[in-house]
């Protein structure tokens, strides 16, 4: 797994190294200007052909030092180079300091003010060309790059009041095209990917960080127009001394690169049906059934060896004329239900998607939470558990909490409360924080979802599923996804999978990267043979 850091840690890890003399501030700085180079250059090979333009944003700190070293390897290519810094030269820090002034012995640095800015944004687009809008067009003479290099990941309060005039009035359209910022976008938190207050944020195209990733890189919503993250090596090891406990990024070698997971996903000869576990989903009244025959359907076609369908009795002929393969049943309340969780052998269990919220249903949860079996909680049974105390304390090790915000902030209104309040201080309270909270609190894992999805255990053991950068889905924004996904958790976990939540959560957004466009909640099931062969299973 890869390793996200929030940005105490990384500093930690940058001052270990400088402690025990294997680098140098500055080395480290010079390091950090050529990976962004390297950077754009690998994301933007055409402009290695010829000489082009960047306007370099500094800061008044290390972020600013960067941006400083960046400049001067640009400048020594060949680029026209103009550098604006954003407080005042003498209040560097001592490395910052000493690289602007290896830039002035090369070039000018202007205080960052809108007005100059603006003038900057014009020189540009009369060297470009402009597009009938006004703006630049960079198909036209030469490109200009724009480089944040003015906060990074140390900025955990809002911009200050002039410079988010500046970022607001001058920048958030024109730059994003050729826009590159250094460690995060100035105005976002690296620890919650959330705005550090106010409303003025870098939009750019391309981000440079080092050595390991940020939790902010894969959280919040400002990566979503994002269309690269560069990871660059800068010479630091890895420091479990100082890390504490860390977060990862679930990826495709999290699965799929041991004998495990096809064990745990083949069907092997001489095993039989219930082998693979009998997964029941509950499902509600008459015109409620669709989500639970999706999440029926996901529970199937992810390998579980029976999967059926409880319904009241006056559904019964309506998901009867919609199912084949997944078996269906009748219960009419909640001692139908405890009498059929008398067979041993259904070992799965989901409710919630379609499946109201009056009290048979809460009858029906509470017997469900007794059964102390492997159950999904989505949707309707989330609202049920919210508004009642008494199911909140039945959830048990073996229960999954899938919400989404809105059933986040009711089942954990105080702790969803926290996670919307501006980092004034940091190290931030990010979804990672809140998740591994709920998680605590619950005494079960808690699945908060979101193209940023964290996955936390009670013992505190988290995951993020990111759907960003390369690996964005935005056609999961539609009805039924949500209901899928609990299927796959559910087939998963009469499956007897160890990890059968992340592995849901990674396959889910994978079958929606190959069917792409158009795709609708039916066809997510419908993908993961297609997925499992690719992965050579």
């Amino acid at each position: 797994m890869t390793t996200l850091l929030t940005a105490a840690q990384m500093r930690a890890i940058e001052q270990a190294a400088i402690t025990a003399g294997e680098v140098t501030g500055l080395e480290l700085m010079e390091r950090a200007g050529r990976g962004v180079v390297e950077a754009i250059l690998e994301h933007w090979p055409d402009l290695a052909k010829t000489n082009h333009r960047a306007v370099v944003l500094c800061g008044p700190g290390n972020n600013g030092g960067d941006g400083f070293v960046v400049a001067r390897l640009l400048h020594q290519q060949g680029w026209e180079v103009e550098v604006f810094l954003y407080g005042d030269p003498d209040s560097l820090p001592a490395d910052a300091r000493a690289n602007h002034g290896t830039w002035r012995n090369l070039g000018t640095v202007t205080q960052l003010t809108k007005g100059a800015l603006d003038a900057a944004i014009d020189r540009a687009s009369a060297a470009e060309g402009v597009t009938q809008d006004g703006r630049p067009d960079p198909r036209f003479g030469q490109r200009t790059l724009y480089i944040d290099a003015l906060f990074g990941t140390g900025l955990n309060r809002p911009l200050p009041k002039d410079l988010e005039e500046v970022l607001r009035l001058a920048w958030l359209d024109i730059c994003w095209d050729t826009g590159v910022s250094i460690d995060i976008p100035t105005g976002i938190s690296a620890d919650t990917g959330q705005p550090t207050g106010g409303h003025g944020c870098f939009n750019t195209r391309l981000v440079v960080t080092f050595h390991l990733p940020k939790r902010g890189h894969y959280l919040g919503s400002w990566a979503y127009d994002c269309a690269q993250l560069s990871v660059k090596d800068i010479g630091l090891r890895r420091r479990d001394d100082v890390e504490g406990v860390t977060v990862d990024l679930l990826s495709r070698a999290d699965f799929f690169i041991s004998d495990y997971t096809g064990f745990a996903l083949n069907k092997m000869g001489g095993q039989h049906k219930y082998s693979h576990g009998h997964a029941l989903i509950l499902s509600g009244g008459v015109g409620k059934g669709g989500a639970a025959r999706l999440a029926a359907r996901g529970a199937l076609r992810i390998g579980a060896g029976l999967v059926t369908v409880g319904c009241p009795p006056a559904a019964l002929q309506e998901n009867a004329a919609r199912l084949d393969a997944v078996m269906l049943k009748s219960i009419r309340d909640a001692a139908a239900l405890e009498e059929i969780l008398s067979d041993p052998r259904i070992n799965a269990l989901c409710l919630g998607p379609g499946l109201g919220t009056g009290a048979r249903e809460a009858d029906v949860v509470r017997v469900t939470l007794a059964a102390d079996r492997s159950t999904v909680l989505d949707a309707d049974a989330l609202t049920l558990i919210a508004a009642a105390p008494g199911l909140f304390a039945a959830l048990h090790s073996g229960c999954v909490l899938t919400p989404h915000a809105g059933e986040f902030a009711r089942l954990f209104p105080d702790i969803a409360e926290k996670l919307s309040a501006p980092a004034t201080k940091g190290p931030a309270y990010s979804k990672v924080d809140a998740t591994r909270e709920a998680a605590k609190r619950a005494g079960c894992t808690v699945l908060f979802k979101g193209p940023d999805t964290v996955i936390a255990e009670p013992g505190g053991r988290c995951v993020i599923n990111a759907a960003l950068y390369d690996r964005a889905a935005p056609w999961l924004a539609t009805a039924g996804s949500g209901d899928v996904l609990a299927g796959f958790i559910t087939g998963l976990l009469a499956r007897g999978v160890d990890n059968a939540v992340e592995m849901a959560a990674w396959l889910h957004v994978e079958c929606a990267r190959a069917f792409g466009p158009g795709l609708i909640a039916e066809d997510l099931p419908e993908e993961l043979p297609k997925i499992f062969r690719a992965l050579g299973l």
